[in-house]
């Protein structure tokens, strides 16, 4: 059975804006935007970082300001792989390397998240989000001083 044109070209349009998220989240955890963090999910969406899952913006906005208050982490994700399961519900595994800063520390960091994905008003969201960290360690002679070192450029 062949696909025509229009489906084949919003499989794609799918396809990318659901590639967009876990970027959009590395950047939004990078510049510490926690509402920006809890908008990509849907209004009943969850995470389980490995205890119990937390569900919704109120519980994970407390969530986010709380985690990001002892953590500096550097998200970069690699290996997105997505899978339609309808036009409105997504699957998708993709591959995360953190580096950070914890307690004046330098971290590094892998492993994935298992995600779904669910269209809401037009507009693809996260609706679960499964943490697997294979290892978060200490670097002994990381690159704390070489960042505490780095100047912000003067504006323009």
């Amino acid at each position: 059975m062949s696909i025509n044109t229009e489906t084949l070209i919003q499989q794609l349009l799918d396809r990318e804006a659901i590639r967009d998220l876990p970027n959009l989240y590395c950047h939004h955890v990078w510049q510490q935007d926690i509402p920006g963090i809890v908008d990509l999910f849907t209004e009943d969406g969850w995470i389980n970082m490995g205890k119990r899952p937390v569900k919704g913006h109120p519980a994970l906005l407390k969530l986010y300001n709380k985690a990001l208050n002892n953590l500096t982490p550097r998200p970069f994700i690699h290996n997105h792989v997505i899978t339609l399961e309808s036009n409105e519900k997504a699957t998708g595994t993709c591959y995360v390397e953190i580096r950070g800063v914890q307690d004046n520390k330098s971290m590094m960091g892998a492993g994935y998240y298992d995600d779904v994905y669910r269209k809401v008003k037009g507009q693809w969201k996260i609706h679960s989000r499964v943490v697997t960290m294979h290892f978060m360690v200490p670097l002994e002679d990381g690159w704390v001083k070489e960042l505490t070192q780095v100047k912000e450029p003067e504006p323009a």
